[in-house]
């Protein structure tokens, strides 16, 4: 073997209980249901199902002889989740060719789905939308297309249909059912399918070669002779075995004794040992299942590699065939995913290395400064240095963890220094958990400094508007700009202090503050009217050189820095 076109390579993502594993598992027991178990191959994380395969469980909707581009099957990676697509990377990119984004089609969009969104944007990788539980739109007769159901169940499944539509719409996808589209290079493809009854299994693996057809000409191109690369899914303990490396292979071969080197923050130089498949229709994620031993493997395939000291091997990081001529490069990998920068950042940990990648992109987007971010727990230092920052800046002080878990004495740290640590299997939650606590806090700011701080303010003393003259002075003015408070010191237009606001009543009720355009009655303290300030007067409130320096100019209107800087211009005239 030298050169071959391999699989394309398919993620399932989705929001959790939306059906990922269903539909996975609908697909192969669809093959097996048509008598052809043994054209199965199972795959340590996926599943190869071959295109002769495919064409006769899709009955006529594939016909092989259209399929332009040369494909021996279609290999599902069967660890669904967004959590497993985004270990699925490589350098500039996704190893997921093209990814099946699961929605309930009754739930609509939830976190995990909104976040498989962002993912996949992130890595521009093609997908289809499987629209999945048809079958639980009341009325629905199983077996039988969505024009055959009666008219009120295809009614509703229409409205169900068009709101998912317009709701992935919001997140800048031209959708629409697959049967509507022609090009699906400006399209995103909607297949309603049911996981249980199995309706719209065969026209999703059509989109699905059709999709392979439209982007990936020239991408399945690989060599079988060439060492090989891969990406490691997961490391784990396997018994009788010790530490092992899940891995996808997405180039070239791996074989028993080749050296190969291994993602890890020194990263690791082995000999392998052993490389495993799962007997025939054996579920990679059954503890009890065997393995049977395979001198080679070739791409696209996953296998679980045995091998010493790969006990600190990462999760997402690259496996290359090779010796220490791969260190240096894998070393760049990591180093182009874990970072530290010279500016003020957030702390980021995360549990993989296609974890925290995809959390960097996020963060990006959401245009969040990062300090550092790296792999593994939270830590004590990462807490000491998360303080730090919040010395400088409170607000950037914080610690951001993905997937994963933080040590007892980094908690205890952050508890008694009140350092904030967001943290979820949810990228989106830790950020919208992030952006709510920075709001509220902002806001608690502003209460303060509102007791604590003259707001700027510009009034006019109305005519005929005074009720009393001193002790204190109460007189009718209008805000001219910005918001006038109470406690406030007043100074004229030739910048001399003049009284101090005791009190603001308007309609005959006390408040605390009067915005412009308002006309309200303000009581006075230590100054006469017709003496110190007289009806018609323009009065600013008194900003001293401290109330200035505590605004923040980014929480400033337009409107409120010119009457500022017309404040400092009265106040010159003193």
């Amino acid at each position: 073997m030298t050169d071959s076109s391999r699989e394309p390579i398919i993620s399932v993502l989705g929001h959790v209980d939306h059906g990922k594993t269903s539909l996975l598992d609908y697909i192969r027991d669809s093959v097996v249901a048509e008598g052809e178990a043994g054209g199965i191959t199972q795959h340590i994380g996926a599943t190869d199902i071959p295109m002769d395969i495919i064409v006769k469980v899709c009955k006529g909707l594939v016909k092989k002889e259209k399929i332009s581009i040369p494909m021996r099957g279609l290999l599902f990676v069967d660890t669904p989740g967004h959590e497993a697509f985004i270990n699925l990377r490589k350098r500039g990119g996704s190893v997921a060719d093209l990814a099946v984004l699961v929605i309930d089609i009754n739930e609509g969009l939830k976190p995990q789905t909104i976040e498989s969104i962002e993912i996949l944007k992130s890595y521009k990788t093609p997908f289809v939308v499987a629209a999945n539980k048809v079958d639980k739109i009341p009325g629905w007769f199983g077996g039988q297309p969505p024009k055959k159901q009666s008219e009120s169940v295809y009614k509703e499944y229409q409205n169900r249909i068009y709101r998912l539509i317009g709701d992935l719409s919001n997140y800048g996808f031209n959708c629409d059912i697959y049967n509507n589209i022609d090009d699906f290079s400006k399209s995103v493809a909607v297949v309603p399918v049911s996981a249980h009854t199995g309706d719209g299994v065969k026209e999703l693996l059509m989109m699905l070669i059709g999709l392979a057809q439209t982007f990936l000409k020239d991408k399945l191109e690989v060599s079988l002779e060439t060492p090989a690369k891969g990406t490691i899914l997961e490391v784990k303990e396997t018994k009788g075995l010790g530490t092992t490396i899940d891995a996808i292979i997405y180039d070239g071969k791996i074989k028993v004794n080749d050296t190969i080197v291994v993602a890890a923050r020194t990263p690791i130089v082995t000999k392998i040992k052993a490389l495993l498949r799962p007997n025939p229709l054996e579920e990679m994620r059954d503890p009890k299942k065997r393995f049977k031993s395979v001198k080679e493997v070739y791409a696209a395939s996953g296998v679980k590699i045995v091998a010493p000291n790969l006990e600190n091997a990462m999760s997402g990081g690259p496996i290359y065939v090779g010796g220490q001529e791969f260190v240096e490069q894998v070393l760049r990998e990591i180093g182009e995913v874990e970072v530290i920068n010279e500016h003020l950042g957030v702390t980021v940990k995360a549990d993989t290395l296609g974890s925290l990648e995809a959390m960097l992109n996020i963060l990006e987007k959401e245009k969040i400064r990062v300090k550092r971010a790296s792999i593994g727990k939270v830590t004590k230092q990462d807490v000491v240095e998360a303080c730090a920052i919040g010395k400088e800046d409170k607000y950037l002080g914080v610690l951001m963890a993905f997937s994963t878990t933080t040590l007892h004495d980094a908690q205890t740290y952050c508890q008694d220094n009140k350092t904030p640590i967001f943290a979820s299997p949810i990228i989106y939650k830790i950020i919208e958990d992030y952006q709510l606590w920075v709001k509220k806090e902002k806001e608690e700011e502003k209460r303060i400094l509102k007791k604590t701080v003259a707001t700027p303010a510009k009034i006019i003393l109305l005519p005929k508007h005074t009720f009393r003259a001193s002790k204190p002075a109460i007189v009718g003015v209008e805000i001219l700009d910005g918001l006038l408070t109470t406690g406030c010191r007043l100074m004229k237009k030739d910048g001399k202090v003049e009284g101090r606001v005791r009190g603001i009543q308007s309609g005959g009720m006390s408040v605390t503050e009067a915005k412009k355009g308002e006309q309200v009655a303000v009581s006075i303290d230590d100054v006469i009217i017709g003496k110190n300030i007289s009806e018609g007067d323009t009065l600013y409130t008194f900003l001293s050189h401290e109330d200035i320096q505590k605004f923040d100019p980014d929480e400033l209107s337009a409107e409120e820095k010119q009457l500022i800087k017309e404040i400092k211009e009265v106040k010159k005239q003193r």
